[in-house]
């Protein structure tokens, strides 16, 4: 009874003391979380997603100690959290570490002018790729799956806008990918799942479904060269394009958005399906890409392409890119599963949900949702309301910003944060089980306790968000 006492008078004690934090006490709340975990989690000035207590390094699987990751949420994303407290604090710790983090990115770009999922500062390392400063070897496929290219170049241009042009390691990086990445725009506005070289260009065509057996044929074995919009594509490529067209005073970003907004109208399929697909072959057909992932209509990937359009249409003004939105929003309405959520796939015809089922070490195609794998979103949660909303907002010629941008944090979320923070500064998680589904599904035990990237990520820009509050 006793120890359980003084335990209760300790979280009284740390809730009155953060019960609504100063300006002074966030701001060294932040200093002591960035320094503690830049030391203990950052290699070279990047990230990876986690790193125990014990120093196990984990991005997709393990990590040597001399990598780190790009895909979010690794070292892109911690950057962009230290340029919210730099902007928030005008601190220039939080500019020096988000430059560390931007050299680090800057190292590991590929001649191709993107990046791929990780980055190893050991030339000898076993995923080495062959980077643009000659350190490297392999492979050259700059990639945009999984917002990996996007979200580098993303921070990058960001990071070379705060530090005004001058850090010639980041600047250079920049002015390298930008014509690297419109070279792999497709004519009619689309892109790739990545390239290593301009993309060859073709006739513009309307998106249909295929007139073949698309169980068993029309398969293109470099799925990866042909127009995708799988894993959020359609918006992370959007925000892109939009931060190089603001920060960068690039005149041909608004022209590639434009252009990109043109392809999200091309591939929308067409009635009684009016939504998108994944993937795309040369015909403008939905097709095959892993063997978990068929042609169909995707409700996840038609989600990304609204908020796209809608984006475009203000940016653009021109109000052809929200003809898309009424009747796609009527068929993802139309199409939710009963508990309320969009399947990642429906059978084109049909439009029954379309799952997988493991086959022994491949995959069988199937419309039973009861035994699917557990390593990919067969079912989300819709954001059709948000879509609905951020239309209405469109049409009334108001900001989409009132919508899009990060919540404003309270006084009573800044202490917990602060309050969340252990004695040395950081925030530690414990694993609580094979239930908990994380980014690259790390293998924890039970109980084990680690430091995540996306954790401090967006603790650090919700604080950051607290302080900016406190100054209006």
């Amino acid at each position: 009874m006793g120890s359980r006492l003084i335990c209760f008078l300790g979280l009284i004690s740390a809730a009155s003391l953060y019960a609504s934090p100063s300006r002074e006490e966030t701001l060294a709340a932040m200093r002591r979380a960035t320094d503690a975990f830049r030391e203990k989690a950052s290699v070279q000035g990047g990230f990876v997603y986690y790193v125990t207590l014990q120093g196990r390094h984990l991005g997709e699987g393990e990590a040597t100690s001399t990598e780190i990751w790009v895909q979010p949420p690794g070292t892109p994303a911690v950057g962009e959290a230290f340029l919210d407290a730099f902007e928030a604090t005008k601190e220039t710790g939080y500019l020096e570490a988000a430059l560390a983090a931007g050299r680090a990115l800057a190292y590991g770009q590929l001649e191709s002018g993107g990046w791929r999922n990780s980055i190893d500062f050991d030339s000898g390392g076993p995923r080495i790729d062959q980077y643009r400063n000659g350190k490297g070897r392999g492979k050259n496929f700059s990639t945009l799956d999984d917002d990996i290219t996007q979200s580098a170049l993303g921070f990058l241009i960001r990071l070379d806008a705060a530090a005004g042009g001058k850090e010639v390691e980041i600047h250079e990086a920049v002015e390298y990918a930008w014509p690297r990445l419109l070279a792999a725009q497709f004519a009619n506005g689309g892109f790739p799942q990545g390239w290593t070289g301009p993309v060859p260009q073709r006739t513009a065509v309307k998106a249909s479904f295929p007139t073949y057996d698309w169980r068993s044929e029309g398969r293109i074995k470099e799925y990866w060269n042909e127009y995708t919009l799988n894993d959020g594509m359609a918006l992370t490529m959007t925000e892109t394009l939009l931060r190089a067209q603001r920060l960068s005073a690039k005149p041909e970003a608004l022209d590639a958005l434009k252009r990109f907004g043109e392809f999200l109208l091309l591939s929308q399929l067409p009635e009684p399906q009016p939504a998108w697909a994944q993937q795309y072959g040369p015909d403008m057909y939905p097709i095959w890409a892993r063997a978990f992932e068929p042609p169909a209509v995707s409700g996840r990937e038609s989600e990304d392409a609204l908020i796209a359009l809608i984006r475009i249409a203000e940016v653009t003004g021109d109000e052809r890119f929200l003809d898309p939105v009424v009747p796609a929003v009527k068929y993802l309405e139309s199409s939710l599963l009963p508990d309320g959520r969009l399947a990642r796939y429906y059978e084109i015809g049909t439009n029954r949900p379309l799952y997988m089922q493991r086959n022994g070490k491949g995959y069988e195609l199937t419309n039973d949702d009861s035994r699917l794998p557990d390593h990919y979103g067969w079912k989300n949660p819709t954001r059709l309301d948000l879509i609905k909303n951020l239309y209405r907002t469109r049409l009334s010629g108001s900001p989409l910003s009132n919508l899009l941008d990060a919540p404003a944090v309270d006084a009573a979320a800044a202490a917990e944060l602060i309050g969340e923070l252990d004695s040395g500064g950081l925030w530690v998680t414990t694993h609580e089980g094979p239930g908990e589904r994380l980014v690259g599904q790390p293998k924890f035990a039970v109980g084990e306790k680690y430091l995540s990237s996306e954790r401090f990520a967006d603790n650090l820009s919700a604080l950051s968000r607290y302080v900016k509050g406190l100054s209006r």
